[in-house]
């Protein structure tokens, strides 16, 4: 029966749980944003085995469920003598997921920018990196800014997937506490409410960060305005 008291009594247990989700979950999408941009560039890099190996990993990494990369990383690593505590594993396997579609998104907000910008640099006697970080990179990321917000609110919902390896998440807090006490529709309704608070202000600074960015104007091209 719905019991406000039991509620109050089941809160600091979730709380604490939720915490743990923010914390994975800002980690594994911080690493997995620089992964994801190395991991990008690679896939277009000018050596075809650097582009190859990165092509192998993405289309691996995208093919294959994260909830059996996390098993992999938890369950079958001790087994080679690598031994992860649950919240390194849990973010070990978010960031090598994320990594894998953020690669893309970069790659694909690079290549948007016209080659124009690549020629205009050249001309001027830059190198491909310093075009890559002066020139192309700024307006790459004005484009894929939706993209990247995306997985931003996706990884801490994705992140309740980690309860499969023991970590006392919020979804692991919250089975454990409906295995205890049977009180299971207030629970995951605290569970559920809890995730929409974490997801919604991470949706709403996003949108805020859409506004700081205006990626509604076009690129500017090198050496004069749009």
């Amino acid at each position: 029966m719905f019991s406000l008291a039991d509620m109050i009594q089941f809160l600091p247990s979730l709380l604490h749980g939720a915490m743990l989700t923010i914390a994975v979950s800002l980690l594994a999408f911080c690493l997995a944003l620089l992964c994801g941009l190395i991991t990008g560039i690679a896939r277009m890099s000018r050596p075809w085995p650097v582009r190859m190996l990165a092509a192998v990993y993405i289309q691996f990494i995208r093919g294959t469920p994260l909830l059996l990369q996390l098993f992999f990383i938890y369950y079958v690593l001790p087994y080679a003598g690598i031994v992860l505590t649950p919240f390194v594993s849990g973010v070990l396997g978010l960031t090598l997921n994320y990594t894998a579609y953020m690669a893309e998104v970069f790659r694909s907000g690079i290549q948007a920018i016209p080659k124009g910008q690549w020629e205009a640099g050249a001309s001027v006697g830059m190198s491909r990196r310093l075009m890559l970080r002066r020139i192309i990179l700024p307006q790459a990321i004005r484009i894929i800014v939706p993209s990247i917000g995306n997985f931003f609110v996706s990884i801490f919902k994705d992140s309740a997937l980690v309860s499969v390896i023991t970590m006392r998440d919020l979804m692991f807090s919250g089975q454990l506490l409906a295995s205890a006490t049977y009180k299971h529709f207030e629970i995951f309704a605290m569970v559920a409410a809890i995730y929409f608070l974490i997801s919604y202000p991470a949706a709403k600074f996003v949108e805020w960060v859409e506004v700081r960015l205006d990626i509604t104007r076009r690129p500017v091209v090198l050496g004069m305005r749009t």
